[in-house]
């Protein structure tokens, strides 16, 4: 059986490090110890502009580290003219808010590379069934028939 693909979005990673969310950071490190290494994990280059504006050098270098220790790889801006006509439509349908362009980007980016899961804790944009529906219907409507789940770390189980 083949490695599911996971895109990760900023907020997993950022929650290795949220003092103010211990049981989210718990959960989290978790993920990464036990059951990051059953999966390929990506990333795009939105994930590292958003890391980029972090203003603590020390935390966007840590940030940085978990993806070199844990071999996330970097998607391409390939197809771009499909990545950024697909977060448009997102947008444009009211699947992700207008503001949320980086969201709207993630959503694409893990769906045009065929990815099985969109990681996030944000659960406001992404990571709620109703969403998840929504951009499902979307995917369809341009022609990605691939199921792109958009979960929390909370729901990635070991297969065990």
């Amino acid at each position: 059986m083949r490695q599911l693909r996971v895109y990760l979005d900023t907020s997993v990673i950022n929650f290795l490090f949220a003092e103010d969310a211990p049981d989210f950071r718990r959960v989290t490190v978790q993920f990464f110890k036990r059951y990051a290494k059953l999966y390929e994990l990506f990333v795009s280059e939105i994930v590292l502009l958003e890391i980029a504006r972090t203003k603590d050098l020390v935390r966007r270098e840590a940030l940085l580290d978990v993806l070199r220790e844990h071999a996330v790889s970097v998607l391409p801006f390939q197809p771009q003219e499909e990545i950024v006509s697909l977060a448009e439509a997102y947008r444009e349908q009211g699947v992700i808010p207008k503001a949320k362009t980086e969201d709207a980007l993630h959503v694409a980016y893990a769906t045009a590379h065929g990815m099985d899961i969109l990681l996030s804790w944000n659960f406001k944009h992404l990571a709620n069934i109703r969403r998840e529906m929504r951009i499902e219907q979307v995917n369809r409507e341009h022609g990605y028939m691939h199921p792109l789940r958009v979960v929390s770390p909370l729901e990635v189980e070991d297969e065990d």
